[in-house]
């Protein structure tokens, strides 16, 4: 079996995870890819993959339903 000769130089590209982000109501959370001139939204609920967001600006009873894979934790 031949082996690839070792590189001091060799890039390891990051692996993807399997692990899912703990979004907990009430914290604030952007889309993947979302414009930075467009606030983050605030997480109401995640459920079944689900989760149901809001931007302050819209009021208590409009809300959006979005995948949670879609949304990344606002540090």
């Amino acid at each position: 079996m031949a082996r690839r000769p070792h590189s001091s130089t060799t890039t390891h590209l990051p692996v993807p995870s399997n692990v899912i982000e703990l979004l907990q109501p009430g914290s604030f959370v952007k889309l993947r890819n979302q414009p930075k001139d467009l606030p983050p939204f605030q997480l109401i609920q995640c459920r079944g993959g689900r989760c149901w967001v809001r931007q302050q600006a819209w009021g208590p009873l409009v809300q959006w339903e979005v995948e949670h894979r879609k949304l990344t934790a606002v540090a």
